[in-house]
Formats: structure tokens, C-alpha cells, sequence
């Protein structure tokens, strides 16, 4: 996997998370599609509260998502919708946890199945409350962005504990219009360092690293696994 490569999987996440194409399963005449401002609440949505805990849940294997904590995204923000036992944290994700430079920061079709573990529960967490608190109160994409660097500057929201990581192997996430729900995967919340240090977007390496700038202290590594939650076949490449 040589270095653009890498970058075009990792940015398709949300935060690490989320959000750009290995491969375009779009027609290469079709337009694009236009996601320049926030659409309607409603659209962020989901109405059928066991639909979005089932498909948070789908983010990591039963024998953890079953005991976990499970947010559910409601207008007034996330919402605990079931009390965990394992210190873990499931949750959908939406589309204003991309890069910020990304097309689709408003695309409301994006739903980021993923599962914090206590570290990241912890830590990596607060910055998707965060974003979606502002987001709520009706703020610009440059506006979040602001705020967020500025939280940052005044230590509101912290490094990724020791030993973060997260799971997102949901075959039924959606994390962009390119790349559907893209491959099962796992990742890893560091304070800020070099993707060096990992090996990552190296030939060879299965380590990514999304490199653009995000204004929250993380840098987050992916690395894809050859199975999805529920046990059967991923593809790794």
C-alpha cells in the first residue's frame, strides 16, 4: 500500500472515522453529489430506536457489543439508550466526524457504526459529543472547527487515554457515497505522532493513517481485519 493509496482508505472514516473511497462504485458520468450545507435534522435521524442500537451494536463482535453502553442520536444529541456493563461504548456516528475538508461533512446518508473501548470511551468519545453539541446548536462547518481548536487550546478535551482503540466492523455502516461501508476494521487513538512510528501507508504495511489535519489530539491508525462482526468473510483489500 504505497502513501496516496493509503490515504485514499483512510479517509474513508469519520475521524479516522470515516470518510473518502478506496474504490468508486459511482458512475464515473454521474454528478456529484452537492453537500455544502447542513440538511434537515430529521435526515440525521434515525426514527426506529432498536434499528440504530442493532446497528450500533454491529460495530464490534456480540461478545463485546452486547454488554456495552449504547448511544442513540437524538435532536437534543446522543443519548444513553442502553447501560452497558463492559466499559465499552457503541454508538453511530455521522457525517460532521469527517475530515473537515471533506465533501461530505453534511452528507446525511453517513452512519459510522463504531465501539469505543473504555480508554477511548473515555477520552475519544467526548470529541464526537462535542462536535455533534455544536452542530445541534446550529453552528457552521467553520464555525465547529473553530470551537473545536479552541476547546483543544483550553485542555476541554484530552489526549486518547493509554490503550484507546476502537471497532468498526459493521458490514451495514454507511461512511461515504464512494466507499459504502468500506472494509471491517480497527483502530488505534494515539496522542499526536508520525505515522512513521507505525509503519503506516508503507508498501506492505496493513497500518493506515489518515495524515490530514483534524483539530481534535488524536491520530488515529487503521488497520483492517478479514472478517465482519457478525463472523463471515471481509475483504482486506
Amino acid at each position: 500500500m504505497n502513501t496516496n493509496h493509503g490515504r485514499r482508505c483512510a479517509a474513508a472514516f469519520a475521524r479516522g472515522l470515516m470518510l473518502c473511497g478506496l474504490a468508486s462504485f459511482a458512475s464515473a458520468d454521474a454528478p456529484p453529489t452537492s453537500y455544502e450545507q447542513m440538511a434537515r435534522l430529521d435526515e440525521y435521524l434515525m426514527p426506529d430506536l432498536d434499528a440504530e442500537i442493532a446497528l450500533a451494536r454491529s460495530a464490534a463482535p456480540a461478545a463485546i457489543s452486547d454488554k456495552a453502553t449504547v448511544l442513540a442520536l437524538k435532536p437534543q444529541g446522543y443519548e444513553t439508550a442502553v447501560h452497558g456493563t463492559n466499559g465499552f461504548t457503541c454508538l453511530v456516528e455521522r457525517s460532521w466526524m469527517s475530515p473537515f475538508d471533506s465533501s461530505e461533512f453534511w452528507n446525511p446518508k453517513i452512519r459510522g457504526p463504531v465501539c469505543y473501548n473504555p480508554a477511548a470511551s473515555k477520552t475519544i468519545l467526548t470529541y464526537t459529543l462535542q462536535r455533534t453539541k455544536l452542530v445541534l446548536a446550529g453552528r457552521s462547518k467553520a464555525k465547529i472547527h473553530d470551537e473545536t481548536r479552541a476547546a483543544v487550546a483550553r485542555k476541554e478535551l484530552p489526549p486518547p487515554a493509554p490503550g484507546a482503540m476502537s471497532f468498526m466492523m459493521s458490514k451495514d455502516g454507511y461512511l461515504n457515497d464512494d466507499a459504502g461501508h468500506w472494509h471491517s476494521h480497527l483502530m488505534f487513538h494515539v496522542p499526536k505522532v508520525a505515522g512513521a512510528t507505525w509503519g503506516a501507508n508503507l508498501p506492505g504495511s496493513p497500518v493506515v493513517l489518515d495524515d490530514r489535519e483534524f483539530p481534535e489530539p488524536e491520530t488515529i491508525f487503521l488497520v483492517p481485519v478479514a472478517h465482519w462482526s457478525d463472523g463471515t468473510t471481509a475483504p482486506t483489500h
